[in-house]
């Protein structure tokens, strides 16, 4: 059974807005730092946001403004919210999990999140399209 189930995807204009949510199981919803990510083709995955177990979000420097990441807790869902959309955002869209130490930091100005290998979780993905 899927612990992560990622949906929202779909294609969108330059400049518009998506939201996708992140269904998760209760026991990783609660217990987990939870994070987005997404990989373009032929490109290494992309850390975006996270969120730990309290609720606190931390932001990746290239994301910050532009994303929203938040908890529906009556749910037990993840949800990005992306605004002003640009075709260089086209990609594979993750949710991710785990139960690490660190859900990220920021430092010297500058934000860190979990490494990929660091997330045990990972949902199928869905497909987000901008076109110019």
């Amino acid at each position: 059974q899927a612990q992560l189930v990622e949906s929202g995807g779909g294609s969108v204009q330059a400049g518009g807005t998506l939201k996708l949510s992140c269904a998760a199981s209760e026991y990783l919803y609660k217990k987990s730092c939870m994070a987005w990510y997404r990989q373009a083709a032929g490109e290494k995955r992309e850390g975006l946001a996270t969120i730990d177990s309290r609720g606190r979000p931390i932001y990746a420097d290239s994301m910050k403004g532009r994303v929203t990441i938040s908890k529906d807790n009556a749910n037990n869902t993840l949800v990005l919210q992306m605004n002003s959309l640009k075709p260089e955002d086209t990609a594979i869209y993750y949710c991710a999990a785990d139960l690490v130490s660190t859900c990220g930091y920021c430092t010297g100005g500058k934000c860190y999140l979990p490494r990929e290998r660091e997330l045990s979780y990972w949902g199928q993905g869905t497909q987000v399209t901008v076109s110019s």
